[in-house]
């Protein structure tokens, strides 16, 4: 019977594990691999920009990371992620830091993959998948806006584009379509 140890438990870890400085991959197994269908030689030393649709969502949630974990210990959320092959997917994305003073520096992040329960079926921009990711808990712009450090209008705006493109009138039914897409989680 082979010994179980730390590296072995990371290595067979059944969701992706990376351990991260700076945002650049320093190690992971080959569960991240998988799920963003690359080689795990391919990601160490490569920023986790590869694993982003955009580096505007790169460097957006990049910069909301930090207040976050810094406040609570930990970071966690539900973003759409890219594949070496250009699809957009769910994932469930954790990370913890080593010293929370300093959140990027060193730490150790979890992704799952939740594809086969959640589907990219709209094409939203990021800027609208964040705000409906506000709307889903029940923010009204004004607070979106001050979430985002944007203007109220420009939060108003995402969400207008987000219910023309959803076919939504009101924003009861672009809850319920946003639920229905699993675009967003909708507490209850």
């Amino acid at each position: 019977m082979p010994a179980l140890d730390y590296q072995t438990a990371f290595h067979l870890a059944p969701i992706g594990l990376v351990l991260a400085r700076d945002r650049i991959i320093e190690d992971c197994n080959d569960q991240l691999a998988a799920i963003f269908g690359r080689s795990r030689e391919s990601l160490l030393g490569q920023s986790f920009a590869v694993l982003y649709p955009s580096p505007d969502e790169f460097e957006r949630i990049g910069e909301r990371i930090p207040p976050i974990m810094t406040a609570q210990g930990s970071y966690a959320d539900d973003r759409i992620m890219k594949r070496a092959n250009g699809e957009l997917f769910w994932c469930h994305v954790t990370g913890r830091s080593l010293d929370l003073s300093v959140p990027h520096a060193a730490g150790v992040w979890t992704f799952e993959d939740l594809s086969a329960t959640r589907r990219v079926a709209v094409v939203l921009t990021p800027r609208e998948r964040e705000v409906l990711q506000h709307v889903a808990t029940g923010l009204l712009n004004k607070q979106i806006a001050a979430n985002m450090g944007i203007a109220e209008i420009t939060a108003k705006i995402h969400r207008g584009q987000a219910m023309r493109k959803m076919s939504a009138r009101s924003v009861a039914e672009l809850m319920r379509k946003m639920e229905a897409l699993a675009i967003v989680h909708v507490p209850r």
